[in-house]
């Protein structure tokens, strides 16, 4: 086995490299680490190893005489597939824990020729000194993204590699063959797959009133009386459902339309094709369900939501417009003497009601007191808070006193209001040109994963309005940071996504403190939090 090379002097990187390696080290890497080759499920009877499946069979007789190790790896970057006909090699390889099913992204291992054409969307040689980590440092690799024909979508990286200092000149163009007959393949399982959809919906649109739709990668069919409810906002609203429903194997959602009339979405994944058929039921006029009219209230109301969800706005909708405001921030201002002075005022006689803002920020001496004002009071009181053990624990007495809560849901998991929310946002900005959002920005704008909420959401669509004042706002004209539509995240990452914010949000956003109760290192949950976008 040869031995590993040295690392080159800055001036002798190529500008890629250097960029991957900076990368590497924002995620906490150092070069002398051991490789951390997480393991987590591949699909290995997906599309891409359909399409790969004949074209690797191919490939591995093509390099039975040869040293060479071939990989497939999925858009996570984990390996679906592993071959290498020579013994020494698959040694090594082993060794290094590199096995289905292993994770070789960026974020994890540092520059390779697998994480990071996945990051870049570009093929890559990359010479054995050119590995950020120095286990890597006796292979020369090349790896090509494997691309969706129709889609776009990036669906894995095809890598091949073998010894430091062997002769590799051909394994580019090699490599590029096996891409494109794999794309090819891909090509015609979308084919296939969309012939199923479009069965489906003729089946479906049998019945002429039927308002259905087929909604698939790179396909959408509509009979004419879905057309006729559904503006562009909806459409995006309907296809967010969608992401949602293809991983849970079928679903029902309530979803109001942008004319004020609410439908529901009954969403069957269509057996044999990456599609899904919606039913769209319109909710009768007079139904209960139908009519928005809230429940009636008790009184005290908790109104629980993360930052930005509006948990201010719906006090204020509750509690109506000549409700009075007091904050708990303001006891930083004022000193907890003087706030308790007011809280108490207000609290002592009759008159409107009252909106206690951010009661997580209250002490629990401050917080008995105010619970004991409130069990007197005449006067209808909401409370503000963000989610977490704090109501459970140090404000749990005001939790207690109250006899009705709403629990606000994050942007994130309701995508399907984002285009409704986004065309609200922009009509109320009363733009002179009125310029309107396509249906491909409102599809990006409901895949994003907002973690500032309606908040973050309002300032997007302030900073487009101040940008383009007249005409169609295509993706292009989004900021920069909400351009890209990320791919639908799987349950199990939406899950992970959820159990860091919550962990964070308990420590009181103490990185330190969250890692330990999520019993991770702090390098970790960075590397997790950078990957999952929670900022």
């Amino acid at each position: 086995m040869h031995s590993t090379s040295q690392k080159p002097n800055a001036g002798q990187v190529r500008p890629d490299i250097e960029s991957s390696w900076a990368r590497s080290r924002l995620s906490g890497l150092c070069e002398d680490d051991k490789p951390s080759l997480a393991r987590g499920p591949v699909a290995r009877d997906g599309g891409l190893a359909r399409a790969a499946g004949p074209v690797l069979a191919q490939a591995r007789a093509e390099l039975a005489d040869t040293a060479m190790t071939l990989v497939l790896a999925d858009r996570e970057a984990r390996l679906l597939s592993l071959h290498s006909a020579d013994r020494s090699m698959r040694d090594a390889i082993d060794g290094m824990g590199i096995t289905p099913g292993a994770g070789l992204g960026e974020d994890r291992v540092g520059t390779n020729a697998v994480g990071t054409p996945l990051e870049t969307r570009e093929p890559l040689m990359l010479r054995s000194h050119e590995h950020f980590m120095e286990a890597f440092r006796r292979f020369d690799c090349y790896g090509h993204p494997v691309v969706h024909p129709i889609t776009r979508r990036l669906e894995g990286v095809l890598n091949l590699g073998g010894i430091r200092g062997d002769e590799h000149g051909l394994v580019p163009p090699f490599v590029r063959r096996m891409v494109r007959d794999i794309e090819e393949r891909l090509l015609l399982d979308a084919t296939r797959h969309q012939q199923r959809l479009l069965a489906a919906f003729q089946e479906a649109s049998h019945n002429p009133r039927r308002r259905v739709l087929v909604v698939g990668h790179g396909l959408v069919l509509a009979t004419p009386p879905a057309l006729s409810l559904l503006e562009p906002a909806d459409h995006a609203a309907v296809q967010a459902c969608v992401e949602g429903t293809r991983a849970k194997g079928g679903a029902t959602h309530r979803l109001p339309l942008l004319s004020g009339r609410t439908v529901t979405l009954r969403c069957t994944p269509v057996e044999g094709a990456d599609g899904v058929l919606v039913d769209i039921v319109p909710e009768e006029a007079g139904s209960s369900r139908a009519s928005g009219k809230r429940a009636a209230l008790g009184w005290p109301l908790l109104v629980v939501g993360e930052p930005g969800s509006g948990r201010t706005t719906e006090a204020r909708q509750a509690a109506g417009r000549d409700a009075s405001t007091l904050d708990a921030m303001d006891v930083l201002r004022q000193g907890e003497p003087d706030w308790i002075t007011g809280m108490t005022e207000l609290l002592a006689g009759e008159g409107p009601p009252l909106i206690v803002e951010n009661i997580q920020l209250l002490s629990e001496p401050v917080t008995a007191l105010l619970a004991t004002r409130l069990r007197h009071t005449r006067r209808r009181t909401a409370l503000t808070s963000t989610p977490g053990e704090h109501l459970d624990k140090a404000h749990a007495s005001l939790v207690a006193l109250c006899n009705a809560r709403r629990d606000l849901i994050p942007l994130r998991r309701r995508p399907y209001e984002v285009p409704r929310l986004a065309e609200r946002m922009l009509a109320d900005l009363g733009a002179p040109g009125r310029p309107r959002l396509t249906a491909d920005s409102l599809r990006v704008l409901a895949m994003q994963p907002w973690p500032g909420n309606l908040a973050e959401l309002r300032r997007v669509i302030q900073t487009v309005a101040g940008a383009r004042t007249a005409g169609d706002i295509v993706p292009a004209d989004l900021p920069a940071s909400h351009r890209d539509a990320p791919a639908p995240a799987s349950p199990f990452r939406q899950a992970e996504r959820e159990v860091i914010v919550a962990a964070i949000e308990a420590a009181g956003g103490n990185k330190l403190q969250a890692a330990r109760a999520l019993g991770v290192s702090r390098s970790t949950l960075y590397n997790r939090m950078r990957a999952l976008r929670i900022s």
